[in-house]
């Protein structure tokens, strides 16, 4: 690092607490942001501690390694990004807030340049320009990076856990399972429980599941389609479909779709399926009934 790289790298981060006070008195009061000017101490704290590290990262351009700025800027993106990630901060907000970093942190370069002139050539302020304004272009744009795979990894977990919620296999007794269908039934949650139940009836060891469709009250061409091609899926498999709870306007419907059901076990209710296998059902009067009878 020559000699006027190192003097300004020693200015800034002797004045990385300053520079970072005045970026927080930029902030103002927005409801939901963690760059409100009314967030908690606790938050407060976590900023502070971040942009001194933001400081360091760009300040570390100056040195004669680069290698130590690419090392800094990838650790301070996966910081910054899963922080902002896990408080669901938008990406403009951090991008506002990074420019303001930007502004405040040439703030005091210009401040050091007016100091020691004449000895700040116009060279050295044109370098200086160039390379802090490089550093915080990589670090927006290793950022925004950073943030897409969070945000991505996270969207794929969440819906991970809608399609759990959406086609729940629940075992009952032994290898016999039920899948309750709840809610309208759309081409897309239609062909993610045609793709996803029966690869769970094979981790569950179900040889026998009961669809109830008690809880839906529509089913079009697509969707009537996708629980038959089911059924067949798991016919192929070795595994027994019964479904239950289909409503009159459902059983018109599939009948008017031409989609025939004739050859699979259907029940009028989710009980009265499970009774006919021989799966006793003990209802709360019943073991009311039992305990007050004991002597």
């Amino acid at each position: 690092m020559n000699h006027a790289n190192e003097l300004l790298y020693r200015y800034i981060m002797d004045h990385s607490s300053t520079i970072t006070e005045r970026w927080l008195a930029l902030r103002e009061k927005v409801d939901g942001s963690i760059y409100s000017v009314d967030n908690h101490d606790e938050v407060e704290a976590l900023l502070r501690k971040q942009n001194t590290l933001t400081i360091k990262t760009v300040t570390s351009i100056l040195l004669d390694d680069q290698t130590i700025f690419m090392e800094n800027m990838e650790n301070w993106a996966l910081i910054v990004a899963k922080s902002r990630v896990d408080f669901e901060t938008p990406i403009y907000e951090v991008l506002d807030a990074l420019n303001k970093v930007r502004v405040t942190y040439w703030t005091f370069m210009k401040d050091y340049m007016l100091q020691e002139e004449p000895a700040v050539t116009k060279e050295m302020i044109i370098q200086w320009s160039d390379l802090i304004h490089a550093a915080f272009d990589q670090l927006n744009r290793e950022f925004t990076e950073q943030y897409y795979r969070l945000t991505e990894k996270k969207l794929i977990a969440q819906q991970e856990i809608i399609n759990e919620i959406g086609a729940p296999v629940i075992p009952i007794v032994d290898a016999i399972a039920v899948l309750p269908l709840i809610g309208e039934i759309d081409t897309f949650r239609a062909k993610e429980i045609l793709n996803l139940t029966p690869s769970k009836c094979i981790e569950r060891n179900v040889s026998h599941l009961f669809i109830d469709l008690s809880g839906v009250s529509f089913l079009d061409t697509m969707v009537a389609h996708q629980i038959y091609q089911l059924i067949s899926t798991l016919n192929l498999l070795g595994i027994e479909a019964t479904i239950s709870g289909i409503r009159p306007e459902v059983a018109q419907t599939s009948i008017q779709l031409d989609v025939d059901f004739s050859h699979v076990r259907t029940h009028s209710t989710l009980k009265q399926a499970l009774i006919k296998q021989g799966i006793k059902l003990y209802e709360k009067n019943e073991k009311m009934n039992k305990k007050n009878q004991t002597p």
